[in-house]
């Protein structure tokens, strides 16, 4: 992430003396709608057994899925501050404990709802087309469904199902590309992550984990 953020900051710098001569942008209000692909990055889990004491730790994999949501906020020109409510879902692939044994026959899936304040600078130039880059944090709601596999002895319940809420952030980029005065496409990218969040609402087990994805989105934005 950090090369990621490095690299976006090159991209500002070399583009200020661009930025200069632009045509002034229209600043005002915008709405806007955003549908993409999201791939979970591998995480690792821990679940802890309240009876015994026993602790387990796992890697578990994801399936990419889908990354849905819209924005509201003010355009101020060279700055865009805006409000954002997504949802990404994750369904898992695999499961692996810390001995190399792989449980068979995995079904789960772990979904983000997230609430996020952003700040974009848009690096406004004579064409239509505007890159942006920036972020913002917030905090995601994490559902973790009753996640099961299979093992020598038979099927077992490895996570139960909860609900946590953890503070959560984003950072990234794209290119605003003009329609008209009022309508705009916005093809983005963002790498989302949230704090570890702890499930533990089953009185016989306490699961760990954090989430983290890389997101593509094809927006639509209405400005007022």
């Amino acid at each position: 992430m950090n090369k990621f953020i490095i690299a976006i900051a090159a991209i500002a710098l070399c583009a200020i003396p661009a930025v200069s001569g632009a045509a002034p942008p229209r600043p005002g209000a915008y709405v806007s709608g955003f549908l993409g692909v999201s791939a979970p990055l591998d995480t690792d889990v821990t679940s802890i057994n309240n009876t015994s004491g026993s602790v387990f730790n796992d890697r578990v994999e994801f399936d990419p899925s889908i990354n849905v949501g819209g924005t509201g906020g003010y355009d101020f020109g060279l700055i865009r501050l805006e409000g954002e409510i997504s949802y990404k879902h994750a369904e898992i692939k695999s499961i692996t404990d810390d001995t190399g044994f792989r449980f068979r026959g995995v079904d789960g899936n772990l979904g983000a709802l997230a609430v996020m304040g952003n700040a974009f600078f848009d690096l406004h130039n004579a064409t239509p087309v505007t890159p942006y880059w920036g972020g913002g944090i917030g905090f995601a709601v994490l559902h973790l469904s009753d996640t099961y596999g299979n093992d020598a002895v038979g099927r077992l319940l490895l996570y139960p199902s909860d609900d946590a809420t953890v503070f959560a952030y984003q950072a990234g980029g794209g290119l605003e590309i003009a329609i008209n005065r009022q309508f705009s496409l916005d093809l983005g990218y963002r790498y989302f992550g949230t704090a570890k969040a702890t499930f533990d609402s089953d009185p016989l087990t306490t699961t760990k984990l954090k989430y983290e994805s890389h997101n593509g989105m094809v927006g639509f934005r209405v400005k007022f």
